[in-house]
Order: structure tokens, then C-alpha cells, then sequence
């Protein structure tokens, strides 16, 4: 059979195919579709809701928002994903509740987004997203069910992720000649310092509201100061000398902190630092920018940066939030297109000169984010020491998170002895394990 004359040949045919590359607009079919996404009111949000305009007009997919305080939010998607069709086209989750999403089988494995030539884009360099981020967050099926592993999968992408740092006043500690703590001793004793040294002043602003907040607060020192909740067949150790040292360590701070520190949570402490009540803040980098608005902060311009101070090792949380396609959502493709476009280099780069938290190495890396915000050089140091593993991501984690939180509230304004209050907890922690399964094996 005689082959067809084709009139583009060679250099012809070339220009062609390079012409039909550059108009190909990979938005086209989903221009004029209108996402529904769920976002929390945070900083790194409030920084998304600036640039989302550009999305639309370069895509023509429109985006509305339904943004809910973070803590209610997950009330509203526990709501949402049992539907059969569900009103979020995109969520963004707090990163403990993707063990639940998970398990519930609520949430897409994006592996068939990434294989598709025509969602995909292929200079989206998935490598270059922050390792301890994508395994805290994205990450589920692998070691012990939360993590990476031979077995794990992708459901969602970190997007607005933290790690925590130290924050503290240059000028106090200058004033006073104080050194920038390095150690968990150092940081302990400068916190009690203070408020001798400058009356009214607390040493640093706390989470330690009873419940989820004391949690936190709690975690954010047990695995620096070298604990765990369970070890690797799940038992619980939460109770040993780390834990009795990490809870003794928080008392310490919320005893020598501002007034009213029982009751703090993030916002309530990141505010008794902002203005100017407290000499220092350890909770996420979320909040340097606020730190640095003087139409928000009394202390702007006065603040330092640091690592998270070492115990037995370097150990800074990961958390915050990601972003993910529910299983009933009614546009996943164009859904995907803006979890792609947001989590670019270019988005993540826009996002965080909006004042948002970067999700990629490069971001941490770009000249002029550092020279508009010069802290961002050291919180890219503290994602070295970001621990993917400082909280136990597992379906029963929402019960045993509530315990801890509620029981280190005693500890804090009871006086409820430390190992006393954890071994209760990890007594119920077994209970609640044994009822779910995890011993099944043993």
C-alpha cells in the first residue's frame, strides 16, 4: 500500500507540532467550571485567597471558597465526605485527619491525576516538595499505616505545612544580655529568667488550652527530649522518663509564662507575644508574618529567629494542613488542576510572598522571599530537623489526642503529679488500641 504524501516534512513538520504545543491550553475543557473548596481561616489561607484571582484568570475556572475556622471545619467535611455527592471539590485538612479520610476511604489516591498526560504537568517536579512535609501530610499506607513505605500512597499534597521554631525579642534579650537558647536547659531556664528581669513579662506564650492545644503543646517537646507515644509494636510509652521530663518542661513554661497561660491557644499565645507580654514564642512558623505587621504586632522588627532548641535530639513538629480531592467530589479533574496549580513551584513561590508557609525546598531557597521576609533562611535550616513521626497519624489518634490533652490540662492547673497523670493515659491508650485492633498480630 502506497504511503500518503505528507506536505509537512522535516523542519516544516517540527514547527508544526512546536506550534500546536504552545496553543495547547490544558485549562480549555474546564473553563467556566466553578470549585467549591474548603479552606480554614489561617494565615496561609488568608495568603491563598490573594491569589486565586490570578487561577481564574488564567485558567477560567472560577474558585469559591467556603473558609471555616480550622477546629469547625473538620466538623463541616466529617459532614461532607459521607454524602454521595459532596459540595467540596477540594478540601484542605488538618493533618491529623488524614488517618481518618484515609481509612474511611473519603479521599482520592491521586495517582491516576498523575498519570494522566493531560492533568499532569510534567515541570511540576514533584521532587522538590519538603520530604518530612509530604510524608507527615500526604502520605498514608506505608511504615506503621502513616508513613512512607514500600506500601504507601499519595492522598494529598502538604499546603500550608509548619514546623515550629523559637521566637524571641532581640531587644529584651539584649537588653539583659541574654543568650538565644540552643538547649532544652538554656530554653527552661531564660523562660523563668524573665519575668524577673522584666515585670509583667512572661517568658514564652504556650499553648495549653485543655484538649487538642495542651496535646500540642505537650508533643511539640516529647520527641526533642527523645519520646514517643508508642513504640514500634504499638505499645505505650508516652508514660516513661521522656514523657514525665517533656510534660515537667511544659509546666515549667506555662508556670513562668504570661498570665492567664492555662487557657492559651495558638492564637491567644501568638498574640501575648505579638504584643509584647511575652519575651518568647515555640509554636509554628505560621505566625512570623503577623509577628512582623506593624498594623497587627507591637514587637515588628524586634523579633528573632531560631531552631527548635535540642533535648536528647533535634526534633521540630511537622503539621499544619494539606489539600486533597474528596472521593465524592463532582469536578476532581479541574479540582486537580488547582491543587497542581497552587502547589507548583510558581504557586507555592506566589502564595508565600503573600505571606503563606512554603511547601518546597525552592521557595526556602528564592532570593527575593528571603529578602522580603528574612526569617525564611532559618525556617528552612528547621526543616533539617523536621520529625515526620512526632505524633502517631492512626485512626484511634483523635481519642488518645483528646486524653492527653485533657489530662495535661490537670497537670497544668491542678497540680495533677506528671507520671501519675501519664501512666493513665497510657493505661487507657492500651485500652483503646487493644479494642481497635493493634494487638491482634502480637
Amino acid at each position: 500500500m502506497r504511503a500518503l504524501f505528507n506536505p509537512l516534512t522535516g523542519a516544516a513538520a517540527a514547527l508544526a507540532v512546536s506550534a500546536s504545543l504552545a496553543w495547547a491550553n490544558p485549562y480549555e475543557d474546564y473553563a467556566g467550571t466553578t470549585l467549591v473548596v474548603n479552606f480554614p481561616a489561617h494565615p496561609h489561607y488568608n495568603a491563598v485567597m490573594k491569589v486565586l484571582p490570578e487561577f481564574t484568570k488564567e485558567t477560567g475556572i472560577e474558585v469559591e471558597v467556603d473558609q471555616l475556622q480550622y477546629l469547625k471545619m473538620r466538623e463541616r467535611q466529617t459532614l461532607e465526605l459521607t454524602k454521595n455527592k459532596g459540595d467540596y471539590d477540594l478540601i484542605a485538612y488538618v493533618v491529623f485527619s488524614k488517618a481518618d479520610y484515609v481509612f474511611a476511604d473519603q479521599l482520592e489516591n491521586l495517582a491516576r491525576f498523575f498519570m494522566n498526560p493531560k492533568l499532569a504537568n510534567p515541570r511540576y517536579d514533584a521532587e522538590d516538595l519538603i520530604d518530612g512535609y509530604v510524608q507527615n501530610i500526604g502520605v498514608a499506607g506505608g511504615t506503621k499505616g502513616y508513613l512512607p513505605g514500600k506500601t504507601g500512597s499519595l492522598f494529598g499534597i502538604p499546603f500550608g505545612s509548619e514546623t515550629s521554631v523559637l521566637a524571641y525579642r532581640k531587644d529584651i534579650f539584649e537588653k539583659h544580655g541574654l543568650k538565644t537558647p540552643e538547649t532544652y536547659d538554656e530554653l527552661l531556664d531564660v523562660t523563668c529568667r524573665i519575668p524577673k528581669l522584666e515585670d509583667g513579662m512572661g517568658g514564652m506564650a504556650s499553648r495549653a488550652a485543655s484538649g487538642h492545644q495542651a496535646s500540642h503543646a505537650f508533643l511539640l517537646h516529647l520527641a526533642p527530649l527523645g519520646g514517643r507515644v508508642f513504640d514500634d509494636e504499638w505499645n505505650p510509652i508516652i508514660n516513661n522518663d521522656a514523657g514525665v521530663a517533656a510534660a515537667n518542661a511544659l509546666k515549667t513554661i506555662v508556670d513562668c509564662g504570661p498570665e492567664g497561660s492555662q487557657t492559651f491557644g495558638p492564637a491567644e499565645a501568638a498574640a501575648s507575644f505579638s504584643q509584647g507580654k511575652s519575651a518568647m514564642f515555640m509554636d509554628s512558623i505560621a505566625f512570623a508574618a503577623g509577628f512582623e505587621d506593624p498594623s497587627k504586632s507591637k514587637v515588628a522588627g524586634k523579633v528573632g529567629y531560631a531552631l527548635h532548641p535540642e533535648g536528647v535530639r533535634r526534633g521540630s513538629q511537622t503539621g499544619g494542613f494539606g489539600i486533597a480531592i474528596p472521593r465524592n467530589a463532582q469536578n476532581k479533574e479541574a479540582a486537580f488542576l488547582l491543587m497542581q496549580w497552587l502547589t507548583s513551584k510558581e504557586g507555592d513561590l506566589k502564595v508565600a510572598m503573600a505571606g503563606g508557609n512554603p511547601s518546597r525546598f525552592s521557595t526556602y531557597q528564592n532570593a527575593e522571599l528571603n529578602a522580603k521576609y528574612p526569617y525564611s533562611a532559618t525556617f528552612g535550616e528547621a526543616l533539617k530537623y523536621a520529625d515526620p513521626d512526632w505524633r502517631p497519624i492512626i485512626p484511634t489518634w483523635g481519642k488518645i489526642n483528646a486524653d492527653i490533652g485533657t489530662t495535661m490540662s490537670k497537670v497544668l492547673t491542678e497540680g495533677l503529679d506528671p507520671q501519675e497523670a501519664l501512666d493513665g493515659v497510657a493505661a487507657r491508650a492500651r485500652a483503646i488500641m487493644d479494642e481497635a485492633g493493634y494487638y491482634t498480630w502480637n
